[in-house]
């Protein structure tokens, strides 16, 4: 009576300390490669030493082939894998790349205050009256106020000054809108974050990009803003400044208007 054949486990486990990440060890595939040498060999010693009364069961042999085929198929699907990620991760790198010097906006309610400049985008869904309250890393408001916001996008650009005109120093403040609409019902308004991507992270995955002291993956960039000075900028459909500084200076006549005026007191004076 033929000896019955050895059946091998299809899962190949790494020898310890051995790691697997992305794919197959080179130790899986050497383990794989002994053990079906070993396997064939058996086979066919077997298969030369079987009784003509007695052949080996066939269903047996294919179930056994088929078994290191699938764990072979699985490896070699695992290496081209790994190859994939490979090339994703050096696209995600590229992409990121891209961004650096751009101003881009992402979610989130936390913006810089840079050189008396600070900028959030929100989209308000229906007309509404807004209260918009601004904190600073300690939890303290730094400026309050109420607006009047149409639906559509909108931006709210603040001079880092407080109601009273003193102007906060630079770094990170968190914007919140409450909003309330004509009914009287909350309206929820998320807001995003603009500002210019400083540099890139490629040591992480995905690459993080640095914006304001704060890190986001490019995933989280909603819109890329172009310069405020380029003529072909897409305004919002409104903007709303907050400015102690321009309001002052609204008030005052400028140099062609003084002269006019002080022109006109010295005709009068000569007149007199």
């Amino acid at each position: 009576m033929a000896s019955s054949i050895p059946v091998y486990n299809s899962t190949i486990s790494a020898a310890p300390g051995t790691t697997t990440a992305g794919g197959a060890s080179t130790t899986e595939r050497t383990t794989l490669a002994d053990n079906f040498q070993t396997f064939l060999t058996l086979l066919t010693t077997q298969l030369k030493n079987q009784s003509p009364l007695d052949p080996l069961d066939t269903n047996q042999f294919t179930q056994q082939l088929v078994q290191f085929a699938q764990v072979e198929q699985q490896l070699k699907q695992n290496e081209q894998l790994a190859a994939l990620l490979a090339i994703e991760k050096s696209a995600q790198s590229t992409t990121a790349l891209a961004f650096v010097g751009a101003r881009v906006a992402v979610d989130g309610q936390t913006a810089a205050l840079t050189d008396g400049q600070a900028t959030w985008s929100f989209t308000v869904p229906k007309t509404i009256t807004a209260t918009v309250d601004i904190k600073n890393a300690t939890g303290q408001t730094v400026y309050s106020g109420s607006f009047t916001m149409n639906p559509g996008m909108q931006s709210f650009q603040w001079d880092g000054r407080d109601a009273s005109g003193v102007q906060w120093p630079d770094g990170a403040y968190t914007l919140t809108i409450t909003g309330k609409d004509a009914s009287g019902q909350t309206v929820a308004v998320p807001t995003e974050v603009e500002g210019i991507v400083d540099s890139v992270d490629l040591t992480k995955s995905p690459p993080e990009l640095l914006i304001g002291g704060a890190r986001y993956t490019a995933d989280k960039v909603k819109r890329v803003v172009r310069p405020t000075g380029s003529a072909e900028t897409a305004s919002p459909t409104q903007s709303i400044t907050t400015s102690s500084a321009s309001a002052s200076a609204a008030k005052k006549p400028d140099a062609t208007t003084a002269a006019l005026n002080a022109v006109y007191s010295l005709i009068e004076a000569v007149l007199r």
